[in-house]
C-alpha cells in the first residue's frame, strides 16, 4: 500500500487574524484524502517533533513579514529534516521565488515555490512526493531547474478547516464603545482587478481575480460565530472588485446573524462609484471600512496608480460621513518620490480632517518595499532611485535623495515601535509632528489638544492592514 506523506502546514503571521492560508490548504488536501497538520508559528511554538519526519513542510508566505519569519522556520526545518521537501505558497513566495530556490551558499530554503490559486498545486505536489515523482513535474509548482508561473486556475473553494487552528482569542480583537469581541476573518473574493504598481497582488494575479462562492463564505462565517465571532473582517484586497457579489453576502450575514457587524476593504473610487451600496452594506453591519489613502502628493497618487485624487479622498469622506461609517486609511508616507513638505502636508491633511483617531503611528511610519517583480520597476526612471538588489530582506534598496526624509523615517519608526497599545493618539500624532518639522526646520504649528474626544472609531487592535 503506498504510504502517504507527512505535511506539515506553517504560518507565521497573517496580520493578527486566524490563518486562512492554513484553513484553506487544510481543507483542500483533506478533501483529496491527505491528512495534514497545521501550526501557526505567530500562536504556538515550532513543531521540533512533527517537522523532524515530515515528508512535505509547507510554509504560507502572503505577505513580507510573514516572509522572514518564514525563512527563519524553513532554516530550522532544513536542518532538522533534510531530506523534507520544503515549499513556500503565497504572494510573497513567488516575488521572491529565485532567493528561496537556490543556496546563495548555503542549502536552499525552498525545493518549490507556489502562488496564485495555490491549494491545486500544493494537492498535486503531495501526490507527486507519495508517488515518487519530482515536483517539477506538477503544474504550478516552481523549481531551481523550472520557473512556473502563478496558478491561476479556478478553484471548487472548500470551506476552510478551523477546528485544528489555534482558538479565535489568541488573535486580533475588534474594539467598539470601549468593549473587546472576538474576530473572525474571511474572504469573498482573491486576486483584485486593479493594479496599484507598489501592491504584492498585481505581479502574481495582474488584474485577475476570483470570487469564493457565497454559500462558501457564509459557512465559513458560521463556523466563526460558533467559535465566539461577535465581527468578521472581509480581507479581500478589495471588497467591491464585485459588487453584487458583497453585497449578496452582506445581506445573508445580516439576516442570518443580525448583530454581527464586520468590516472591509475598498478603493477610494469604489466608495464614490457606490455610493448607494455604501449605505446597504452599513445597513448590514459594517462599522468601519479600510482604504488605501496612501499620500496627499499628486505625484506619488499618480506614480502608485491609485486611480484616485486627494479630492476624491475628501469626496470619499463626506460619503462615509453621510452614512455613519468609519474609515480606516492607509498610509505610505515614504517613497523615492515623497519629499519633506508632502509629509507635511500629509500631517496637516490628516489632522484637519479629523482623521487622528484613526491612524496610527505604524501607519505614518511605513516606508515602500520594492520587492522582485514589483510593477514599480517598470517606469522609465527606475534607475535614478533603485538601488542593489537585497534578496535576503526581499526588496530592492533605495535611497531618499534628500536625506532628512530617511531621517524622519527612522524616528517615526521609533515613535510607533516606543508607543504603547493603549497610547494617546493625539500625543503619539504630536511627537511624529514635532520630528517631522523639526529636520524641515520649522516650528510646527500649536494645535491645543481637544478638550472633548468623540469616542475612539471602531478597529481591530492591530494596525497592520496590508
Amino acid at each position: 500500500m503506498k504510504k502517504m506523506p507527512e505535511i506539515i502546514l506553517l504560518s507565521c503571521y497573517e496580520l493578527g487574524h486566524q490563518p486562512v492560508s492554513l484553513g484553506w490548504p487544510l481543507a483542500a488536501l483533506n478533501q483529496a484524502g491527505l491528512i495534514a497538520s497545521a501550526v501557526d508559528l505567530s500562536v504556538d511554538d515550532f513543531p521540533t517533533d512533527a517537522a523532524s519526519t515530515a515528508h512535505l513542510i509547507a510554509i504560507a508566505a502572503p505577505m513580507h513579514t510573514a516572509l522572514r519569519l518564514g525563512v527563519d522556520a524553513a532554516r530550522r526545518a532544513r536542518g532538522l529534516n533534510p531530506n523534507a521537501h520544503i515549499t513556500f505558497y503565497g504572494l510573497y513566495a513567488w516575488l521572491n521565488g529565485d532567493y528561496l530556490l537556490h543556496s546563495n551558499g548555503e542549502a536552499a530554503l525552498a525545493d518549490s515555490v507556489i502562488a496564485g490559486e495555490y491549494e491545486g498545486p500544493l494537492v498535486e505536489l503531495a501526490r507527486a512526493l507519495a508517488d515518487g515523482r519530482a515536483a517539477a513535474e506538477v503544474a504550478g509548482i516552481s523549481t531551481a531547474g523550472k520557473a512556473a508561473q502563478p496558478h491561476l486556475a479556478r478553484l471548487p473553494f472548500p470551506v476552510p478547516v478551523r477546528a485544528p487552528l489555534p482558538s479565535l482569542d489568541q488573535y486580533a480583537r475588534y474594539m467598539a464603545d470601549n468593549e473587546s469581541h472576538l474576530a473572525g476573518y474571511v474572504e469573498a473574493s482573491r486576486g483584485c482587478l486593479h493594479t496599484c504598481r507598489h501592491c504584492p497582488v498585481v505581479p502574481v494575479y495582474n488584474g485577475r481575480f476570483f470570487v469564493v462562492p457565497a454559500e462558501t463564505v457564509l459557512a465559513d462565517i458560521r463556523q466563526q460565530v460558533a467559535a465566539g465571532a461577535r465581527h468578521i473582517t472581509f480581507g479581500d484586497p478589495d471588497f467591491l472588485n464585485g459588487p453584487g457579489h458583497a453585497l449578496k453576502i452582506a445581506e445573508a450575514l445580516h439576516a442570518e446573524f443580525p448583530r454581527l457587524t464586520f468590516d472591509f476593504t475598498t478603493k477610494v473610487e469604489h466608495i464614490l462609484e457606490h455610493r448607494s451600496l455604501m449605505g446597504q452594506l452599513r445597513e448590514a453591519g459594517a462599522t468601519f471600512v479600510v482604504s488605501a489613502f496612501e499620500s496627499t502628493s499628486k505625484r506619488v497618487l499618480a506614480r502608485l496608480n491609485k486611480g484616485h485624487t486627494v479630492a476624491q479622498m475628501d469626496e470619499a469622506l463626506a460619503v462615509l460621513a453621510d452614512i455613519g461609517l468609519a474609515v480606516q486609511p492607509t498610509w505610505l508616507p515614504f517613497t523615492p518620490w515623497t519629499t519633506l513638505d508632502d509629509y507635511l502636508g500629509m500631517l496637516a491633511w490628516i489632522r484637519s480632517r479629523g482623521l487622528i483617531p484613526s491612524t496610527s503611528a505604524v501607519q505614518l511610519s511605513i516606508r515602500l518595499l520594492v520587492p522582485p517583480s514589483s510593477a514599480l520597476l517598470d517606469h522609465p526612471d527606475v534607475d535614478s532611485w533603485r538601488g542593489e538588489l537585497d534578496a535576503a530582506n526581499f526588496t530592492w534598496r533605495w535611497t531618499h535623495p534628500d536625506p532628512r526624509v530617511d531621517d524622519l523615517a527612522r524616528q517615526v519608526a521609533r515613535i510607533a515601535e516606543d508607543a504603547a497599545e493603549d497610547a494617546d493618539p493625539w500625543a503619539v500624532f504630536a511627537a511624529v509632528e514635532q520630528a517631522a518639522y523639526g529636520l524641515a526646520g520649522r516650528t510646527p504649528p500649536i494645535h491645543p489638544r481637544p478638550t472633548f474626544l468623540p469616542p475612539p472609531p471602531p478597529r481591530l487592535t492591530e494596525n497592520w492592514f496590508c
